[in-house]
Order: C-alpha cells, then structure tokens, then sequence
C-alpha cells in the first residue's frame, strides 16, 4: 500500500525549529559577479536593515561583503512570520537603493526587459552543528584574503557580527 501525504512532507528548517530557531548561512551574488559592493554606502544600508530585522525577530550574526556576493549568516526565530526568501528579497531591495545613491546602474538581464544588480535567488545552507558554524565562520571570514584583497582577515573592512548568534 502507498502511503499519500495529504499535505508536503516538513522541511528540515521546520523539524529543527521544534528544538532550536534555525540558523542559515546565505550567499549571494551580483548579476555577473559585478564587483559593486565594496563601499560604505553599501555597508552602512547592509547593517541597517540587518539592524532592523530583530524587530522581526530575525538575528543576523557574522556576514563579510565581498567585491561581488555577500556571506551572512541569520536566524529566525521562533514564531517569526517572515519568510527566508522574503527577508533576501527585501535585503536586496535595500542594497539596490545603496547601490543607486551611489550611481550605479543595474545590468540588464539578458533575454529580458528586466535589469537588476543580483543574480536570481541565493544559496541558503541550514547549520545543524556548532562545529559547523565555526568551521563555516573561518571559511567565510578568509574569503578576502584568498581573494587577495587583504593580507588578514581582521582587515577587511566589509565584515562584523550584528548580533552574537552563536550556539553555544
């Protein structure tokens, strides 16, 4: 006998959600890998509205900007009504009016009547370990300097903590 479900299986962000908010690390990307976000308009918008995502009760720890993607890593919490993808949507909408006052012009889409600044979506990875966080925030954290950008990680200027997330 088949068993049908009446409704989709859960996702693992809501079985993990029972014992403990979710925390997500995200990329991601400038259409065409642009490298337009080295900036402190950019940065400034970026903590802003990561600032004020905890009215949502959406915690955003460690992130790093890089020249063309940004790393963060976020959790929602308990009960928040906002949606992974809608909360990206509008960080995007933000970063956008940064990168405006700034006289940038977003890329035309190939193919398309649309122009933007990002490539479609993100990558969205659920952390399910302390370990893995760590192990994660080193990864992220040496990107500028495997990218040649600074001989040291702590000098990057494009990198910090909004709030204190971590699991233990």
């Amino acid at each position: 006998m088949q068993r049908v479900f009446k409704e989709k299986p859960p996702r693992l962000d809501l079985v993990f959600q029972r014992f403990d908010a979710p925390l997500y690390l995200i990329t991601f990307n400038t259409y065409q890998r642009q490298r337009i976000l080295m900036s402190i308009e950019v940065h400034a918008a970026f903590i802003d509205y990561c600032q004020e995502a905890a009215e949502s009760s959406i915690g955003v720890g460690r992130y790093v900007i890089m020249p063309d993607h940004i790393h963060l890593f976020v959790r929602f919490g308990l009960g928040c009504g906002v949606s992974l993808g809608n909360w990206i949507k509008g960080l995007k909408r933000n970063l956008d009016a940064a990168l405006a006052r700034e006289g940038q012009k977003p890329a035309r889409i190939a193919g398309q009547k649309l122009s933007s600044f990002w490539q479609p979506g993100s990558f969205d990875h659920l952390l399910r370990s302390d370990e893995s966080y760590a192990a994660k925030w080193d990864y992220v954290r040496q990107n500028p300097v495997r990218a040649g950008l600074v001989a040291n990680a702590d000098d990057w200027p494009y990198a910090g903590e909004i709030v204190r997330i971590d699991r233990v």
